[in-house]
């Protein structure tokens, strides 16, 4: 039961966080480097469900379980950081190495973001889980 809590406070979280970030900061910085080669409706759902289930999936498995079994929220704050760190970075220097107008603010920013949302949501899920269970 514990690793349900986590997952659906994790998650909520997660997804709160990041809609107020996309929308009030993160879309319009990409807005003014990348311009037209932005999806027209904002995004594509399929994908973006799929990354969000994808990505809390891997918090579960890399950072809140661990988080549970060693009964540490500690533990789930820097591990998500950690995770969010490589996961984000992964996927914005690799768009840097490759896209033309990637632009550095952007590599930042993400980054920044993907290190503080994903440490937060798994301490928030592990404090939640271990209140209850």
């Amino acid at each position: 039961m514990q690793a349900v809590i986590a997952f659906v406070v994790t998650s909520l979280v997660f997804l709160a966080a990041d809609a107020v970030m996309l929308r009030n900061v993160l879309q319009p910085l990409f807005a003014s480097h990348l311009g037209d080669q932005l999806y027209p409706d904002g995004f594509r759902l399929p994908a973006a469900v799929g990354f969000y289930l994808v990505y809390m999936l891997g918090v579960m498995w890399f950072v809140s379980l661990p988080a549970l079994r060693e009964a540490s929220t500690t533990s789930a704050l820097v591990n998500g950081a950690v995770l969010g760190l490589v996961a984000y970075g992964t996927y914005e220097l690799t768009s840097w190495a490759v896209m033309r107008d990637w632009h550095p603010s952007m590599v930042a920013i993400d980054m920044v973001w993907g290190t503080t949302v994903t440490a937060i949501s798994a301490w928030a899920g592990v404090t939640a889980a271990r209140a209850v269970g």
